[in-house]
Formats: C-alpha cells, sequence, structure tokens
C-alpha cells in the first residue's frame, strides 16, 4: 500500500523527494498517512477532492484484496 500511494503522489507533485508516506496496521483497517510540499497539495487533492478521491478508490481495491479496509489521510 505504501509504495502504491508514494508512486501516484511522486508522480503527481513537483517536489517527488518531499513526498512521505507512511502506513501502519490497526486491526482490520490499514492507514495510510501522505505528507507533501506544501505548495504541492493542491495537485494532491486536485479540484473538489476528485484526485483524493480516485487514490482513495485505488487503495481501496488493493486493500480489499487482503481483506481489508483503508484509510488514507493526507496531511500538512
Amino acid at each position: 500500500m505504501k509504495e502504491l500511494v508514494h508512486f501516484i503522489a511522486s508522480s503527481l507533485v513537483d517536489q517527488p523527494s518531499a513526498v512521505d508516506v507512511n502506513e501502519s496496521d490497526q486491526d482490520d483497517v490499514i492507514l495510510v498517512e501522505l505528507r507533501v510540499a506544501k505548495e504541492d497539495l493542491g495537485k494532491v487533492i486536485g479540484k473538489q477532492g476528485r484526485t483524493a478521491r480516485a487514490i482513495r478508490a485505488l487503495l481501496s481495491a488493493a486493500a480489499g484484496k487482503e481483506n481489508k479496509r483503508s484509510r488514507l489521510e493526507i496531511l500538512e
């Protein structure tokens, strides 16, 4: 999961070296925290949150293969 989110976010932003992804398991939920440079935050979220929603959908599909749920938090 961590690698998937890191690849997607790095492809979207201007400063891929500033992308930081942390992953933790909490029971049946996989929590993924994404940090990007402040000026790249809008690129990861997208217009009306569409890009973030798409990343969450891909993450949910990947977590479904492991019979788990996923949660993506985009942090400043």
